[in-house]
């Protein structure tokens, strides 16, 4: 397996396969163009087998910290530690880039996840509650 930063669009496009649905180009576009975003592609033999993205917030009070936005791994390749091991390879990057920690929202049924994130470390805070707002896109 290979990890690679994903840099330019036809690398979203042909990893389309792993992300809840086909990757937008000028959404595409923006997150590639955006140095604080992060895009990483697991590739077993060449075939995109899952990828990882990250997002830096910063808030003047706090510094900065990644946000793990979205986790997703074909089938095939599940249970062989790509999770896992995109989730280090994401923490790793936050290091480098001198984020002071690494959060991710994740739903309480979700074992799976919950299994992946603290096998990579993390930590639940089973006191947080998530809120969403949700806007019309045309």
């Amino acid at each position: 397996m290979d990890i690679r930063r994903a840099t330019r669009p036809e690398a979203v496009e042909a990893a389309g396969h792993l992300f809840d649905a086909a990757p937008l180009p000028a959404a595409t576009a923006r997150f590639l163009a955006d140095e604080g975003h992060h895009l990483l592609i697991a590739y077993v033999d060449e075939t995109p087998a899952g990828m990882i993205t990250g997002v830096e917030t910063t808030h003047p009070d706090k510094g900065t910290e990644m946000f793990l936005y979205e986790l997703g791994v074909d089938e095939r390749f599940r249970g062989q530690g790509i999770a896992r091991s995109l989730v280090s390879a994401l923490e790793g990057l936050a290091r480098e880039r001198g984020c002071y920690g690494m959060w991710v929202a994740t739903g309480e049924d979700n074992k799976a996840a919950q299994a992946t994130y603290g096998g990579a470390g993390g930590s639940p805070e089973w006191d947080q509650m998530v809120y969403v707002w949700t806007f019309c896109q045309e």
